[in-house]
């Protein structure tokens, strides 16, 4: 299996759509269900100038998605934010690891970004294992963060330092 880790292009929408319509992305991130093509094209059409996309492309397919958003406040220029969703038919093939990986040296080596902060269902223990592979740390838990599946949940506020 070929992995291409990329910036996201405008023709990658109805791929993102898909990978957002999968039932563990939508659950595990503040997405919500039955996104539509339009609405992942609009919002590759127009993404906001602090914000860097990356995706993980296998046979022509995107399979993987990561945002990583800069902060504006001039006071927090070094911070970045990180959100990421892979397939649920791509889960456990290194997929999060190389896209992360990709992630985290744009903002060391291209964005000098020193902090990469990120939130975490605290149930979503796959996640934290692979975020705390790459050296985050849980900075705290913030109770009833997101309504999703019928109850609030809470999130782990995890952050890297460089």
């Amino acid at each position: 299996m070929e992995m291409n880790i990329r910036r996201v292009e405008v023709e990658d929408y109805q791929d993102l759509q898909d990978v957002y319509a999968q039932p563990k992305v939508y659950a595990d991130t503040l997405q919500l269900p039955f996104p539509s093509e339009l609405l992942w094209k609009n919002r590759l059409l127009e993404p906001p100038d602090n914000l860097h996309v990356l995706v993980c492309e296998i046979e022509h397919r995107v399979v993987a998605h990561l945002g990583l958003q800069l902060d504006k406040n001039a006071r927090r220029r070094h911070v970045g934010h990180i959100g990421m969703a892979v397939h649920d038919d791509w889960h456990r093939k290194g997929i999060g690891s190389a896209l992360l990986a990709a992630g985290l040296a744009l903002a060391d080596n291209w964005l000098n970004l020193s902090r990469i902060e990120l939130s975490v269902y605290v149930s979503n223990a796959a996640a934290v294992s692979l975020y705390e592979k790459f050296g985050f740390v849980k900075e705290g838990t913030l109770k009833r963060y997101a309504f999703r599946s019928g109850a609030f949940e809470d999130v782990f506020a995890m952050a890297r330092l460089k």
